[in-house]
């Protein structure tokens, strides 16, 4: 084998596209999503702790999103950043009403997909903040 092709193997084509910030934003999205799909479908009484999981994760996403956006760092338009920080306030106190039986899972669901939408549309990155300060 010659160095050439031993280089060539080694530092060859990656086998899995790189996926850009957005891209990965996305993919978090639709599995946390997938989860509250998955949980809305389940017996309430049988199927609570996978509710219950599934409230976690997205309660998780929202509060890094809140956080991400609350930075002095984040260069996204004021108005977006507030309107990111509601919707993870509303997340925060709807998930209690549907952990407690009082509401269902569908406006968590509709909130996730309209981002992951937006994460789709090929436009300029207008963004929602990730841990890693994707949006910055």
């Amino acid at each position: 084998m010659t160095a050439h092709s031993q280089a060539m193997r080694a530092y060859g084509q990656a086998s899995t596209p790189t996926r850009t910030p957005r891209g990965t934003e996305y993919e978090v999205f639709a599995r946390v999503t997938r989860r509250l799909v998955t949980a809305a479908r389940l017996d309430q009484t049988t199927g609570f702790p996978e509710l219950a999981r599934a409230i976690y994760e997205n309660r998780r996403l929202w509060i890094l999103l809140a956080a991400d956006v609350a930075d002095n760092g984040n260069t996204l338009p004021e108005q977006l950043r507030a309107q990111i920080f509601y919707l993870s306030e509303f997340t925060q106190a709807h998930s209690q009403k549907v952990l407690t039986g009082k509401a269902g899972l569908r406006p968590l669901i509709e909130i996730n997909t309209a981002i992951m939408r937006g994460l789709r549309n090929e436009a300029p990155r207008s963004g929602v903040a990730s841990s890693e300060g994707t949006t910055r």
